[in-house]
């Protein structure tokens, strides 16, 4: 297999008030290959988040280096990170952070017009979205309109509707129900395994990692691979 998303030597540290250093990544290696589901566990506050924020470049690491696809980060201008940001990684939150006043068709071509591509373009592809998430009967609601778990499935078309290389997702059905949890469980691994997108997904829930390719525990800084089953209740 080939890999799409690496990260070497990765460094993530943080000043404390009283001057201390704090670090939450120390030396950490990862590889992602093309079509894989890696999940990361661990701890609260073992830095599973800041992981997927330095991944996906919405955050720059201390030391190290990550590449997408063979392009390096650190090769790239603040206007090239954001392109790379919007076009070729997706995300998936806890919260899906929908923006209330446009409707679920918007919010899921939002990234499309954002990236410059035409209205036609971008509605064509939301709306292919839309259906493929179980939505086509729900486009003109706004997210107030919507139940959690529709909430959460437009946020996962909005995250793929770029054709992204690498899909993050930070606890994606952390604030849903088991049935709507399960649900997106669902979602984003038919979703994955039909687009042959890498996925890394930083959970709690067991069902969900036990599902990966990969289980990788983050404690002390770097990762560990281990069976869900040994580290998760």
């Amino acid at each position: 297999m080939n890999t799409i998303l690496t990260a070497r030597g990765l460094r993530k540290a943080y000043r404390g008030g009283d001057g201390s250093t704090l670090d939450v990544l120390q030396n950490l290696d990862l590889a992602v290959f093309r079509g894989e589901v890696v999940a990361i566990v661990g701890a609260s506050g073992a830095g599973k988040s800041t992981l997927l924020h330095l991944l996906g470049a919405l955050d720059a690491p201390s030391a190290g280096e990550i590449t997408l696809d063979g392009v390096a980060y650190t090769s790239l201008t603040a206007a090239q990170r954001d392109d790379l940001r919007n076009k070729r990684v997706g995300f998936v939150f806890q919260f899906h952070h929908l923006l209330r006043e446009f409707t679920a068709l918007e919010n899921v071509m939002m990234p499309m017009l954002i990236g410059g591509a035409s209205p036609a373009k971008a509605m064509s592809r939301a709306e292919e979205l839309l259906a493929a998430v179980g939505l086509a009967g729900r486009m003109t609601h706004r997210p107030a309109m919507l139940s959690g778990g529709e909430q959460q499935r437009c946020a996962v078309a909005r995250a793929l509707v770029q054709d992204p290389k690498v899909l993050l997702a930070d606890e994606p059905s952390g604030n849903l129900d088991h049935t709507n949890g399960a649900r997106v469980h669902d979602l984003l691994f038919g979703l994955a395994r039909e687009f042959e997108m890498a996925m890394v997904v930083v959970t709690h829930n067991r069902s969900l990692a036990e599902r990966a390719d990969r289980v990788l525990l983050l404690d002390s800084g770097r990762l560990t691979p281990v069976s869900a089953a040994t580290v998760m209740p």
